[in-house]
């Protein structure tokens, strides 16, 4: 009997052990989720254009992430788009302004991210702009927004510029400023692209939108905090990806007694810690000292091609009161694809610097 006793004491005892030990297991299997289920779906809307394709590069070889994407026949398909934007935890649409507006509007959930990279809602106040280095609210905003409107490539460069002048009461509201910029043809699309690429029949240099109505400049006035439209003359030249975009001031507009040095630590103080933005040295001969200038004169635009990074330089000579402000990116990385993916990671919760 003490034998039985002893034999049915033991089993029980391994009973009882198997399941707590089973149990806990199961929790912390429901708590940290297998890889599979941590996998996010995302749609690229538009994914053969230039954005669309450079997003999808950019996103191809994360182990995080599940691009789905329809059947080539049914990339236009209506129903198919929007069973796939449903599907989707986010969507990025790379479509033209009213294509945009149509294929957002078909989101019938309350869970699926839009990042649209068009013009039409930039400046929509239901839309969150997605420039995470904007303030440090903005990048809050941005891990909760469900709508998300990516920034232009110019307004970019122009925004970066300024809206830490503003802050800092060195730039006041209202002041009438104009911005010089020029641009990789691959800003221009596919039509663009072909004509510097298959044709010798083309520009060297071309300056355009004379009219002085371009798309860019509502969202340039209404987050560099300015208020005002810019004179905008943007340009692009034979080059494929990369631009440069220049903010001339002159002193007699910003703060009494503001110099140069003050301009360069505004920036510097609102861009530290920054993962993309970077001030480079203050004035012409430390940036040529740095290595900066090509042939110790020239600030190349394709430099950071293929990046997600904008640099700012600041040239000044006190003496005369004026300064010119630079920004340096690729057009299609922060300007554009890069932008996207960065906006993603944030609405994601997943480290912002993730594939790029």
């Amino acid at each position: 009997m003490i034998c039985s006793r002893n034999v049915i004491f033991a089993l029980l005892a391994s009973s009882t052990a198997a399941f707590t030990v089973r149990s806990p297991s199961i929790q912390v299997f429901n708590r940290n989720s297998s890889p599979l289920e941590m996998v996010k779906k995302v749609f690229i809307d538009g994914e053969a254009g230039t954005t669309g394709l450079q997003v999808r590069d950019r996103l191809s070889g994360r182990d995080d992430i599940e691009i789905i994407s329809p059947p080539s026949d049914l990339r236009k398909d209506e129903e198919t788009r929007k069973k796939f934007i449903n599907e989707a935890d986010a969507v990025i649409l790379c479509l033209p302004d009213e294509a945009s507006i149509e294929a957002a509007s078909w989101v019938d959930n309350d869970r699926t991210v839009i990042i649209d990279a068009s013009t039409a809602f930039r400046v929509d106040e239901n839309w969150t702009y997605g420039f995470p280095e904007l303030s440090k609210e903005q990048r809050e905003t941005l891990k909760t927004s469900k709508r998300i409107a990516n920034p232009g490539c110019y307004p970019t460069g122009f925004i970066g510029l300024t809206r830490p002048l503003v802050d800092a009461g060195i730039l006041p509201e209202g002041t009438p400023l104009t911005v010089n910029a020029i641009s990789g043809y691959s800003g221009g699309g596919k039509g663009l692209m072909s004509m510097f690429e298959e044709s010798d029949d083309h520009e060297p240099w071309a300056g355009y939108g004379f009219s002085l109505k371009h798309k860019h400049l509502p969202e340039m006035a209404k987050y560099s905090k300015l208020g005002k439209k810019p004179i905008f003359q943007p340009q692009i030249a034979d080059f494929d990806q990369g631009m440069v975009v220049s903010v001339p001031l002159h002193y007699a507009w910003l703060k009494e007694g503001t110099t140069g040095k003050d301009i360069h630590d505004a920036l510097v103080k609102h861009y530290e810690g920054s993962n993309f933005v970077s001030v480079m040295p203050a004035g012409e001969n430390d940036i040529k000292e740095a290595g900066l200038l090509e042939r110790g004169a020239f600030l190349r635009p394709d430099t950071l091609k293929n990046t997600n990074k904008m640099e700012m330089f600041v040239f000044y000579n006190d003496e005369a009161e004026q300064a010119v402000l630079c920004a340096r990116l690729d057009n299609l990385g922060k300007g554009a694809s890069g932008a996207a993916v960065q906006n993603l990671n944030i609405a994601l919760g997943v480290d912002e610097t993730t594939g790029l």
